[in-house]
């Protein structure tokens, strides 16, 4: 039933609407969690479609199994930003299909040891240790919750503030070659903004598959994408490609190998699906890129963390070694580039982007004397020099 914006539900009437409990909805209003129209008068509480809205957020997320109090923070993040119920839902959409997938490895540990003999017997023990290993793996559900606008944030900063004046995007696109009849699978597609920004250059011919495990991300490049016919979208893992051998010209892994859960699996997979002769493009950073962002962090607040450590599994140095077993005449391509950051606001959006604890550490009081940190040193130094390394690896089958 579609429902208009002066629909207006009592606490009894949307108990009996949703199967929630009278007991539930009023301590979510005491906590101040869900709270009806604040310019209501009388007694009687009424909530209206954005409560509706609201009221899904914090029970789909329960759900995923995240606390009341990191809902709290999530919808609190939110209420300043633009989002529509569309986003949410695709948000949403994103940690249900993560949570089943964890479920899905979890089946998977236990199945292995009831097909492999008695689980108590004498090499059992290292079954049920992968068991637990399934179960414990840390999901960070309130992080996977967040929709391409974190993305967009550290891009925003790159675009204005990188002192190389080709772009990162031009310069990987131009990588790729100009071949006709290319057929093109990109992984970890994020927004689309590769081909969004190359979208004059992309050669009529070309039959290029955009894919992320992302369903929020996939969707944002099929909105951005639409009208450009050489392209098709679909949710997939890297770990597990849902193509045949030899499928593709092309496959292409822009910053997300270093994400990947078994790397040596998905390079496996990608090997697979390119044909003989074909190419594999991969991109990632060095250890060293953007370490004056992080230590900015940290001359503020020693506690504070900015930089995801996951860069270090798959990186400019180690990228040779990885991709080597399965590709012959691997290279490397650097994109020679650096940051001249000069406002503290696109930084300060940028560090709390991050997977890591500066969102946390930079709220209230804190975020308003970081801020204040930050204008000083940009007034006394002019600005923040960073280093940016960012590269390429290409290899063939």
């Amino acid at each position: 039933m579609f429902l208009k914006k002066s629909t207006f539900f009592t606490t009894g009437q949307l108990a009996k609407r949703t199967g929630l409990s009278l007991r539930t909805l009023r301590y979510y209003d005491q906590i101040g969690l869900l709270t009806p129209d604040k310019d209501q008068t009388g007694a009687v509480r009424r909530y209206g479609v954005d409560d509706l809205s609201r009221l899904q957020q914090i029970q789909t997320l329960k759900y995923v199994g995240l606390s009341l109090e990191e809902i709290r923070s999530i919808l609190a993040a939110e209420m300043d930003s633009s989002g529509k119920i569309r986003d949410s839902l695709l948000a949403q959409l994103d940690v249900l299909r993560q949570k089943m997938l964890h479920t899905e490895n979890v089946v998977k540990a236990i199945r292995r040891a009831l097909e492999e003999g008695n689980a108590l017997s004498e090499g059992g023990w290292n079954h049920l240790a992968d068991i637990i290993q399934a179960v414990q793996t840390d999901q960070k559900w309130g992080e996977q919750y967040r929709s391409p606008s974190r993305l967009q944030s550290r891009m925003h900063l790159y675009d204005r503030f990188s002192t190389n004046p080709h772009g990162w995007y031009k310069w990987v696109f131009e990588q790729l070659g100009r071949e006709p009849d290319v057929h093109l699978l990109e992984l970890g597609c994020g927004d689309g903004a590769l081909w969004q920004r190359n979208a004059d250059r992309i050669p009529e011919s070309w039959r290029i598959t955009l894919t992320d495990l992302s369903e929020g991300m996939v969707e944002e490049a099929r909105s951005r994408l639409k009208d450009l016919p050489q392209f098709k979208f679909l949710v997939a893992d890297a770990q597990d490609i849902p193509f045949h051998d030899g499928q593709f010209d092309k496959v292409i892994a822009g910053n997300m190998l270093y994400h990947v859960q078994d790397i040596p699996k998905a390079i496996r997979e990608i090997h697979r699906v390119i044909k003989k002769g074909g190419c594999f493009y991969t991109t990632t950073m060095s250890l060293r890129h953007l370490q004056e962002v992080e230590q900015l962090g940290i001359s503020f607040d020693p506690e504070m963390e900015v930089l995801d450590r996951v860069i270090e599994r798959f990186h400019l140095g180690n990228a040779d070694e990885l991709l080597s077993p399965f590709f012959r005449e691997v290279e490397p391509f650097f994109y020679e580039d650096s940051l001249r950051i000069t406002e503290a606001q696109a930084l300060i959006d940028y560090m709390i982007s991050t997977p890591m604890n500066a969102r946390s550490r930079l709220q209230g009081a804190a975020l308003d004397r970081f801020r204040t940190y930050v204008e000083q040193i940009l007034e006394r130094e002019g600005a923040l020099l960073v280093t940016k390394e960012n590269g390429m690896y290409k290899g063939r089958k």
